[in-house]
Parts: structure tokens; C-alpha cells; sequence
């Protein structure tokens, strides 16, 4: 059983590389033409073709993740058809290959490639995908996400906060950061504009070129408005680097440690986190589609037939693998939508998938 699985893993794992590498290299030119249209604009900093394939470069782990389960799927129905086609998997089961040993075997690689799927999503992709943006806003401008920058809540003992960093530069420095105070009623107190912003060691911000409105209270005598001016301004907060870069990037290129750490935030700030929920919680279940996949390429192996392509196969798997992320991106929409469970949003394609395996299992492998 040994030498049979070492062969059945090296082929899957050989055609799996090379379906992911073709992929990837399909990607990296589509991206690597989009970013050709930034090539030039600041010629003073330099960002150059090498800057720009180095940023392409390292949005690759993203893709690799996003495209592990379907070309797990087409890499492992390329080889199960192979077999068929050569007669090579029928002298493995009159050899006492069974089905449920095929699928044990199949489940064990499968679960390689869920942990090494998750591997890739919760830490290499987020880290390169930090590196490429930070290399990005050095040569281009700030991190930043629209016109109306990062917004974000900090309740505290003694007032509210809403916060908002216009960008971030490539060296997490914040920038042009507006404070909005409030009371426990709900009044506001006052507004703090700084210029920038660097992160202290501790639970707070240091601010610069800041510019304070103060405003009277209810049952103030004062009816004016109090402006001051400072150079520095030390500002408590609970906001930390990783909470602001979490409203600043995209929900899907963090790990699931920020997600659920973002996700707590929102919700002890009665903010909605329905969007970040079904997205910590598609990261849990994103990579176990990875042992869906390779039980569903299973069957092909029992296809009878010597004469003809197995492209029709590959590119039956293919089609299932586009449908998979199809109803993956709609139930994701559908699910913020309509404010479903996020665990069962998240969860739905894998158990819709896992049915269609194992039914296919039990009816071309089983019953036939």
C-alpha cells in the first residue's frame, strides 16, 4: 500500500503543480498588464517594469489560494482519467485496490492539500499580499481605500470615537486623521484633525500638526467654539496598526487571527461585522474544499474507455471547479446580503459539493 500510494500521490501532486503553475502564469500576465498603465506615472520615485513585476510577483500567493481547489480538481481528474484510459487503475483494483481504500487514499492527500491551502491563505498570502501593497504605495502614493478613507469606531470609558485615516504610507504611517468625539449621550464634544500619525509602543497615537475644535456643552454658559493649535498630540486608543490596515485592505487578504480579532472590534463597537464574519469563517472552511475536490475526481477513475482524448474530462472538471467559485463569490454576496448565518454562507458550497461527491461516489463507484 505504500508504493501504491507513493505513485498515486506523485502523479497527482506532479499534474497539480503544473495545472497551478499554468494558472498562475495566465494571472500573472492578465495583472502584470492591468499594472503595465502605472508603469511611469511617478517617475521620480522609480516605480518601473522590475517594481511592477515585483508587486505582480507577490500578489501570486493570493491567486494560488483562490485556485488551489480547482486545480486540486483538474489536476486529480487528469490523472484518475489517465488510469482508466490506460487500464492502469483496473490492475490496481484486481491488485485489491477497493473503493474504500481509494478513498482513503485520496482523503489522506486531500487533507494535504487542505493544510497546506490554509498554510498559503492565513499566512503567506497575507503577508505578501502586505509586502506587495507597502512596496506599491512607496513608489505610488499612500494605501488608502477611496475618497472617503478608512473609517472606524473606539468606545471608551468616558465618550465615543469615530475615526477616520485618509491612507496609510508604505511605512504604516497614518495620514490626515480626523476625530470625531461624542458623548454618552451622543453630543458631539469635538473634532481633532492631524496631518499624520505614527503608532505608539503603547495604547495610544502620536499625532502631529494637529488642529482641535472644542465645543460647548449643553449647559455651558460659553457659546463659542475653542480651537487650538499643537505640534504633537498624544491620543489613547485601542486601535491598533493591525486594526486600521484590516479597514484599509481587503477583508479576504487578511488571516484568520485578524479577521476574528477586526471582527470583535466591530461588534464591541456595535458596528455591523456581518461581511468580516463570512469571511473568517470562509477561511476556515475554504480549504477542506481542497478533500471535496479529490473525492469528486475520484469516480473518473471508474469511467470504462480505451479509445479517445480525456480533455472532455479535464474540461468536465473544469467546469465544475468555475461553478464551485461561481456559487462560492454568490453565496458570499447573497449570504452580507440578506444577513444569512455566516458560518452556514461560508460552509454552503463545500456541504453542496460534499453531497454531489459522495453521490457520485456511491452511484458510479459503489453501485455500478
Amino acid at each position: 500500500m505504500k508504493t501504491l500510494r507513493k505513485f498515486l500521490y506523485g502523479e497527482i501532486v506532479g499534474a497539480v503543480i503544473l495545472v497551478t503553475l499554468a494558472f498562475i502564469a495566465l494571472f500573472f500576465f492578465f495583472d502584470f498588464v492591468e499594472e503595465l498603465q502605472n508603469v511611469g506615472r511617478n517617475a521620480k520615485l522609480g516605480y518601473q517594469i522590475p517594481q511592477a513585476l515585483l508587486y505582480v510577483g507577490l500578489m501570486a500567493p493570493a491567486h494560488v489560494y483562490e485556485l488551489l481547489p480547482i486545480t486540486v480538481l483538474i489536476g486529480t481528474i487528469f490523472v484518475m482519467s489517465r488510469f482508466a484510459q490506460s487500464s492502469e487503475f483496473t490492475i490496481l483494483r484486481t491488485s485489491g485496490l477497493g473503493p474504500w481504500r481509494a478513498l482513503g487514499a485520496l482523503g489522506l492527500l486531500g487533507l494535504a492539500f487542505t493544510f497546506f491551502t490554509f498554510a498559503v491563505g492565513d499566512y503567506i498570502a497575507p503577508l505578501a499580499d502586505k509586502t506587495a501593497q507597502r512596496l506599491r504605495a512607496q513608489f505610488l502614493g499612500n494605501l488608502t481605500v477611496g475618497k472617503t478613507g478608512a473609517w472606524l469606531k473606539d468606545r471608551q470609558l468616558y465618550g465615543h470615537y469615530a475615526v477616520n485615516v485618509g491612507a496609510l504610507s508604505a511605512d504604516t504611517q497614518l495620514r490626515d486623521v480626523q476625530i470625531f468625539e461624542y458623548d454618552n449621550q451622543g453630543f458631539m464634544v469635538s473634532i481633532t484633525r492631524a496631518q499624520s500619525g505614527t503608532f505608539g509602543e503603547g495604547d495610544y497615537w502620536q499625532l502631529r500638526e494637529v488642529a482641535r475644535a472644542d465645543f460647548p456643552a449643553l449647559d455651558s454658559t460659553r457659546a463659542t467654539i475653542a480651537r487650538t493649535q499643537q505640534e504633537e498630540l498624544r491620543w489613547p486608543t485601542k486601535l491598533t496598526a493591525d486594526m486600521v490596515a484590516a479597514a484599509v485592505l481587503k477583508p479576504e487578504r487578511m488571516g484568520t487571527v485578524a479577521l476574528f480579532q477586526y471582527m470583535h472590534h466591530l461588534k464591541s463597537n456595535g458596528q455591523s461585522a456581518q461581511k468580516y464574519e463570512i469571511q473568517f469563517w470562509k477561511k476556515v472552511f475554504y480549504p477542506l474544499s481542497c478533500l471535496v475536490m479529490v473525492v469528486l475526481a475520484l469516480p473518473f477513475a471508474y469511467f470504462h474507455f480505451r479509445s479517445g482524448s480525456i480533455a472532455t474530462y479535464v474540461f468536465g472538471g473544469v467546469m465544475a471547479g468555475i461553478s464551485f467559485v461561481l456559487l462560492n463569490n454568490v453565496l458570499n454576496d447573497l449570504g452580507n446580503l440578506h444577513g444569512w448565518q455566516p458560518w452556514f454562507t461560508a460552509a454552503l458550497p463545500g456541504m453542496i459539493y460534499s453531497v454531489l461527491s459522495l453521490s457520485a461516489f456511491s452511484w458510479l463507484v459503489l453501485r455500478r
